[in-house]
């Protein structure tokens, strides 16, 4: 497999296309906005017109779009993958969507005779430029075998989790740890600053602890000094919260923390601060303690 095709060059999509192209793949892509695909184009991409044309050019078509409708979009309607079908070619949905929709997708590929896998991705396109990703795989087993090498070039970290939809459920899980863990030390460093205490010494203290992670100790200090620079916008995490929901009402689960999260993000969006950040949520928290 050397030919990949990229459907959706988003930041992700056109991070991870770049960086398979830099270790010697061949990178076929498309994109409704075709000049998301420029720099692709640059880099030596193939630029085609349609999901069809992806498929027809390549071994392994990785989607990587913002829901399960863009999903099915892509892959069923007119010009979509499913009519680009040629023997032995995979499709790898990296998208973020509902476990359950992610099952009947699948079973709609395979009754064209195409096996689907599930390869949500933890990462941004800031890891995602160097293979650093952490990839979550679910579906056929052998489909997992024979793109095994290709996903250890976009990921260092690989985990095959057995049967369809699984992987998206525990993608879901992830975001749902993020969305909590940017609230907590959006209402933290809130606290402090109105306690008059430096932000940063609260942040050094926490980080001295067992209860530091990854955002506390790179991410929290750029909320401090507002800056919020996009790898995964708000907007698109209140989109996998309502996933979330979503899921766990299917499941017939309460969840009752990220139903209230859920609210909070919603109102973030609607503020105008759904395009930065999704650690840009201190904003919103900070403005609505303005006048108290």
């Amino acid at each position: 497999m050397k030919r990949i095709g990229i459907i959706g060059t988003g930041m992700l999509g056109n991070a991870v296309a770049l960086h398979l192209l830099d270790v010697g793949f061949q990178i076929i892509a498309f994109n409704r906005t075709k000049t998301k695909t420029n720099l692709l184009k640059e880099k030596g991409a193939k630029i085609v017109a349609s999901p069809k044309e992806v498929a027809e050019n390549s071994d392994m078509v990785i989607i990587i779009v913002k829901d399960a409708d863009a999903v099915k979009k892509i892959s069923f309607e007119k010009n979509g993958i499913i009519e680009g079908i040629h023997k032995e070619m995979i499709v790898a949905d990296m998208s973020t969507i509902d476990p359950i929709e992610s099952k009947s997708i699948s079973k709609k590929f395979l009754e064209n005779n195409i096996n689907k896998l599930d390869i949500p991705v933890m990462g941004g396109p800031n890891v995602a430029i160097s293979g650093e990703l952490v990839m979550m795989v679910s579906g056929n087993e052998d489909s997992f075998n024979q793109c095994k090498e290709i996903f250890e070039k976009i990921a260092n970290k690989v985990f095959f989790l057995g049967k369809e939809g699984t992987a998206h459920s525990v993608k879901l899980a992830m975001n749902l740890q993020i969305t909590m863990l940017a609230l907590a030390l959006s209402e933290g460093i809130t606290l402090v600053e109105k306690s008059k205490v430096d932000p940063k010494i609260f942040l050094n203290i926490l980080n001295s602890t067992y209860f530091k992670t990854g955002m506390s100790e790179k991410k929290a200090y750029k909320m401090i000094d507002g800056k919020y620079d996009a790898t995964f916008t708000l907007s698109n995490l209140k989109k996998d919260i309502n996933t979330m929901t979503n899921t766990a009402k299917n499941l017939g689960i309460e969840l009752p923390m990220i139903k209230k999260a859920q609210q909070v993000y919603e109102n973030a969006v609607n503020a105008g601060f759904g395009e930065i950040d999704y650690t840009g949520i201190i904003e919103y928290i900070k403005k609505n303690n303005e006048h108290k």
